[in-house]
C-alpha cells in the first residue's frame, strides 16, 4: 500500500495541478510582517487551492485515465468560507494539575465540549485537528486565531484536579472585538466532571442562542463514562490515533491504543466511544496491511457489533460502520450511504467529508475527492495531514510545480511538521532527480531531534539508495524498525537488509536476506489471503531469488486482485512493481510495457524514481528505457 496517500485518520498515506492558484496560505503569528492584511481571507485561500485542484484533476483524469473521469464540480458558494455569527473554536484547555497522571483530564474537557457543540446544525464548529494546533500555555492572539479559523467566537479554560477536587475555568470571547461574552470558575467534587462539562455547553448555547433541536438536546446530554479511570485510558488511546497520520511509528501506536481502549473497556463494558476509537484502530491496522488477517478482521467486526449494539442511530455509528466498509471491504457504495446518514447527526464532523474524500480518490474520481477535502477544510482548516493529502494528490499526476506550491503554504501554517518538511524535500528528487534536498532535510532533522530517527528511516533509506551512499544506506537501515517499513508496501527489514548488501556489491548477504525476508513474506501471504499488496512484496523476493515462474505468478496475480478500477492508489501501486518484478525477471519487453501502462495513469512512478532508484537498475542498458526516463525529465521552463 501507499502510505503517503493512504487516508490516515485526519489523521491512510500526490498530483500537482496544472495552474496552481498564487495565493497564501493562512501564516501563523510572527511569521509573516504582512499577514494580518489576510487574515479574514485565510479559509478562502486555503479551498482555493482545493477548488483548483478539482478542476485540474479532472481535465487531467480526462487526458491521462479517462475511465477514471467524473463530471465536473459544481460551483462552489464563496459565502461558506465568511465568517459566521454562530461559529466557534474550542481551544486546548490549559492543565493546571501537579500531578501528570490527571493530564488527561484538560485534553478530555476540552474535547468533550467540542463534541458536544459540534453535533448542532445551527452552530459551525472548528475540528479537533485545527484547534489543537495551538497549545494551552502559550501567548495566544484570539483576534488572529478566530481569523485563521473563521469563527466569531473562542472558548478558552484550565482544569486543576487534586484529589477528588476539582477546578474548571471556562471563557467565551467574541474574538473580533477581544470581548469577554461569558466566564465562570467550578469548584466541585471530581465526580461531577462530566456534569460542569454539560453547564459549560449550556452556558454557550444561551450566550450564542443556538438552536437545538430536541434530537440535539439528547445527543449533547449523553455521557462518555461514568470511571475516570476508563475516561484517562481512552483520552490517552485517542491521541494516538490522531496522530498516526504519516508516521512511520503507525504500527506500535495504533497497538498502544488497542490496549488502552481494551483496558477501558474492560472498566465500563458500556463505554461507547471507546469501542468507536477502537473499531477505527483495528480499521487502520486491517486496510494500512499491518495485520491485513481475518483475525484482524473479526476484530474489526466485534467492535463495530458493539457500537452497534450500544447506540445502532448515532451519528457516530453511521461513521464507524462507514470507516469499517471502506477499510476492511473497500465497499464505497454502501460506506457513502453511512456518510450521508452520519452527516445529519454530525453536521461539523470534518472526518464525514474527509473520508468521503479518500473514497473518491480511491474511485478515480479525482475532482469530487478534491471538492470533498475542500468541505472538510472548512471545519477544519489547519489540518496538516488533509494538507499532506492535496499535495501527494498533485503527485498521483507528477505535477510535481503544483505540489510544491501546496507543501510550500502548509510550510508557512506549520513550519516545524516533520512529515510536511520530509514531503516538500521529497518532491525534488521525485521531480527533477535531485536527492540533495531530501539528504539534507533529513540530516537537519536529525541533528535537531535525534530521537526522530525511526520516523526518518524510511525516507532516508530511500534516498540513500539513490544516491548509491553506502554509508548512509547503514544507517538509515539501524534506524529501521524491527517491523519494518511501509512508505509504497510494507516491506519486512530483511529486504532493507537485502537491498542494502545489494547495493554493497555482497550478494551472498543478499541472498541470504532475501531468504529470510521470503519466509516472513509467505507467512504474510498465508495469513492476509487475497491481499494484493503482500503478494506483491513477495513477487518482489521471489524475482530477487531468481523464483522467476513464481515472482511473475504472484506479480500479475495481484494487479488482476486490486484492479485501478477497484483502488486507483493501491492498484496503481501494485502495477508499478509488477515492473520492477518483470524487471528483475530479465524481461525487458514485459517492464517496459508496464512501466508504459503506469505512466499512462495516476500513479508515484516519477522521473526521479526511475532515473535514481537501483529498481530499474537492469533496464539501463536498453534505450527505450533510457528514451522514457528522458521524456518524463522537467522542462527547462519548469523552475
Amino acid at each position: 500500500m501507499n502510505l503517503f496517500a493512504s487516508d490516515a485518520p485526519h489523521p491512510e498515506g500526490r498530483p500537482q495541478l496544472t495552474d496552481p492558484t498564487g495565493e497564501q496560505f493562512r501564516a501563523p503569528e510572527g511569521l509573516c510582517p504582512g499577514a494580518k492584511r489576510t487574515r479574514l481571507l485565510t479559509v478562502a485561500l486555503l479551498l482555493a487551492v482545493v477548488i483548483a485542484m478539482g478542476f485540474s484533476f479532472w481535465n487531467l483524469s480526462r487526458r491521462l485515465a479517462p475511465q477514471l473521469t467524473s463530471s465536473p464540480t459544481a460551483p462552489v458558494d464563496e459565502n461558506s468560507t465568511l465568517l459566521r455569527q454562530k461559529s466557534i473554536a474550542v481551544l486546548p484547555f490549559e492543565n493546571l494539575s501537579e500531578n501528570n497522571d490527571t493530564a488527561f483530564l484538560a485534553d478530555g474537557v476540552q474535547g468533550d465540549i467540542l463534541s458536544a457543540l459540534s453535533k448542532l446544525a445551527d452552530l459551525k464548529v472548528i475540528s479537533r485537528t485545527s484547534v489543537n494546533s495551538y497549545p494551552a500555555g502559550a501567548r495566544r492572539n484570539l483576534r488572529e486565531i478566530a481569523e485563521t479559523l473563521g469563527v466569531a467566537y473562542v472558548v478558552e479554560g484550565s482544569v486543576w484536579q487534586a484529589g477528588g477536587h476539582v477546578r474548571i475555568n471556562a471563557q467565551l470571547t467574541g474574538a473580533h472585538a477581544g470581548n469577554q461574552v461569558w466566564a465562570q470558575t467550578y469548584e466541585r467534587d471530581l465526580a461531577d466532571v462530566f456534569a460542569i462539562q454539560s453547564e459549560i455547553v449550556q452556558q454557550i448555547l444561551s450566550r450564542l442562542q443556538v438552536s437545538v433541536s430536541s434530537k440535539e438536546e439528547v445527543a449533547i446530554a449523553e455521557r462518555a463514562t461514568k470511571d475516570l479511570s476508563a475516561y484517562g485510558l481512552y483520552v490517552r488511546a485517542q491521541a494516538l490515533i490522531a496522530t498516526v497520520s504519516l508516521n512511520a511509528q503507525i504500527n506500535e501506536k495504533l497497538r498502544q491504543a488497542i490496549e488502552l481502549l481494551e483496558q477501558a473497556i474492560a472498566r465500563d463494558p458500556d463505554f461507547y466511544l471507546a469501542y468507536c476509537e477502537l473499531s477505527a484502530a483495528h480499521d487502520y491496522l486491517y486496510f494500512f496491511g499491518l495485520d491485513h488477517t481475518p483475525a484482524r478482521l473479526a476484530a474489526a467486526d466485534a467492535a463495530l457489533t458493539a457500537v452497534v449494539r450500544l447506540r445502532p442511530d448515532a451519528g457516530e455509528t453511521h461513521l464507524a460502520r462507514a470507516n469499517f466498509l471502506y477499510r476492511c471491504h473497500l465497499d464505497y457504495e454502501h460506506a457513502r450511504a453511512e456518510l450521508a446518514l452520519a452527516q445529519h447527526a454530525l453536521p461539523n464532523n470534518s472526518e464525514i467529508f474527509e473520508l468521503l474524500g479518500y473514497i473518491d480518490r480511491r474511485q478515480g474520481l479525482w475532482n469530487e475527492s478534491a471538492r470533498s477535502l475542500q468541505r472538510a477544510l472548512e471545519l477544519d482548516p489547519r489540518n496538516c495531514f488533509m494538507l499532506q493529502q492535496i499535495a501527494l494528490s498533485y503527485q498521483e499526476f507528477r505535477q510535481f510545480a503544483a505540489m510544491a506550491a501546496a507543501l510550500d503554504r502548509a510550510l508557512v501554517l506549520i513550519p516545524r511538521d516533520r512529515d510536511t518538511r520530509l514531503t516538500r524535500a521529497l518532491v525534488d528528487l521525485e521531480w527533477k532527480a535531485d536527492p540533495r534536498p531530501l539528504h539534507d532535510v533529513i540530516q537537519k532533522i536529525f541533528a535537531e531531534d535525534p530521537t526522530a530517527a525511526p520516523d526518518l528511516a524510511a525516507q532516508w533509506f530511500y534516498v540513500a539508495l539513490c544516491e548509491r551512499d553506502l554509508s548512509a544506506t547503514a544507517q538509515a537501515l539501524a534506524a529501521i524498525p524491527a517491523s519494518g517499513t511501509a512508505v509504497d508496501l510494507n516491506f519486512p527489514r530483511s529486504w532493507c537488509e537485502a537491498l542494502a548488501a545489494r547495493a554493497s556489491g555482497d550478494s551472498r548477504a543478499a541472498q541470504a536476506a532475501f531468504l529470510v525476508a521470503r519466509e516472513e513474506a509467505a507467512k504474510s501471504v498465508h495469513e492476509q489471503a487475497g491481499y494484493a499488496p503482500g503478494l506483491t512484496v513477495l513477487g518482489l523476493i521471489d524475482a530477487a531469488l531468481g523464483r522467476k515462474d513464481d515472482a511473475l505468478r504472484e506479480g500479475r496475480h495481484a494487479v488482476e486482485l486490486l484492479p485501478v478500477t477497484k483502488d486507483s492508489i493501491d492498484g496503481a501501486e501494485v502495477m508499478k512493481y509488477l515492473a520492477v518484478i518483470y524487471a528483475w525477471c530479465g524481461e525487458k519487453d514485459l517492464a517496459l510495457e508496464q512501466i508504459a501502462a503506469t505512466l499512462r495513469i495516476p500513479s508515484t512512478l516519477s522521473y526521479g524514481n526511475l532515473k535514481l532508484h537501483p529498481y530499474w537498475d537492469p533496464l539501463r542498458d536498453d534505450p527505450r528505457f533510457e528514451k522514457i526516463v528522458a521524456q518524463l525529465a522537467p522542462k527547462k521552463v519548469e523552475k
